[in-house]
């Protein structure tokens, strides 16, 4: 573990503080929520086993490498957990208890230079702050649209791993200079991308692969990056009421333990085969969503005819 000479310690501090303020943050909208009568964002009850297991099984395998966002999306979209407009925030809220746990697990067992990970986490958490505070004004097609698209990309990004088709990478724990700054904007890209579903564990793996760093490193880059963004972002949604409280409930409730056995006892697993059960579900996710997105679009049309 990090002694108090160590950078990582600030980091630490500084995402526990994130996090305890957005739990207290969650805690004050679902009572005003509930004071209001409104069901979505407001307490009626606890979530359903179903909800927990979403919770269990995508943050087990997003511990392990295999990213917790389309599985969720693909999820909640075909058992209509929540309306589609507020998955994005569902899963922003709900995963991060479940997240900054792995955050905190891999920046202390994996090492990689203190400026690149403070830059690229600030990157991502940047670009999450503008992104969500668009994707909260969004009407709901368009997010369905957003969602669709976000699904497509995580396939691709299943199929490029199952076939091996990303860079090798390097042995470099760091970056500097121009390389640093390209790999932050790509952060930046990332971590507004991230609001709508799309996940940010594969895409860094592969951006800091690209620039010649261990691929290995990527886990507490990826994972800090997401740890820190998604309380920023959960905020946005919180304020805007976007988000099904019961099933952001279920996510972190199932999601911590999940963590713990993955990352402690299991540790590794021979993940091609979930990973094309992953593809199937997202795929068959992505058209769903893609037509519901486009029945949307033509109601609205319809309704302004009238």
């Amino acid at each position: 573990m990090p002694n108090l000479g160590d950078p990582r310690v600030y980091l630490f501090s500084a995402l526990a503080l994130l996090t305890v303020g957005l739990l207290v943050s969650w805690t004050r909208a679902a009572v005003a929520a509930t004071r209001a009568g409104r069901e979505n964002d407001g307490w009626r009850g606890w979530p359903r086993f179903f909800e927990f297991a979403v919770g269990f099984g995508t943050n087990f395998f997003d511990t392990l490498g295999i990213g917790s966002f389309a599985p969720t999306t693909s999820l909640f979209k075909l058992k209509k957990v929540v309306p589609d407009e507020e998955i994005p925030g569902t899963m922003m809220i709900g995963h991060t208890p479940p997240v900054v746990i792995q955050a905190f697990i891999f920046i202390a067992i994996i090492s990689v230079e203190s400026l690149t990970l403070f830059v690229l986490i600030a990157a991502a958490v940047l670009g999450a702050w503008l992104g969500a505070g668009v994707v909260a004004r969004l009407p709901r097609y368009r997010i369905q649209v957003g969602m669709g698209i976000a699904l497509l990309i995580a396939a691709a990004t299943f199929l490029m791993a199952i076939f091996e088709i990303t860079a090798v990478g390097g042995d470099a724990a760091g970056l500097s200079g121009g390389s640093l700054v390209l790999a932050a904007g790509c952060l930046f890209v990332l971590g507004a991308f991230m609001t709508i579903g799309i996940g940010i564990y594969a895409p860094t793996m592969i951006v800091v692969s690209l620039m010649g760093m261990n691929p290995v490193v990527a886990f507490p880059i990826m994972m800090g990056a997401a740890a820190f963004l998604m309380p920023v972002a959960g905020v946005r949604f919180l304020k805007a009421g976007r988000y099904g409280l019961k099933a952001a409930l279920g996510l972190a409730i199932g999601g911590i333990p999940a963590v713990l056995i993955a990352a402690f006892i299991v540790r590794s697993l021979p993940l091609n085969a979930m990973r094309w059960l992953v593809v199937a579900v997202v795929l068959y996710a992505a058209i769903v969503m893609l037509r519901s997105a486009a029945q949307e679009r033509r109601s609205r049309i319809d309704g302004a005819e009238a």
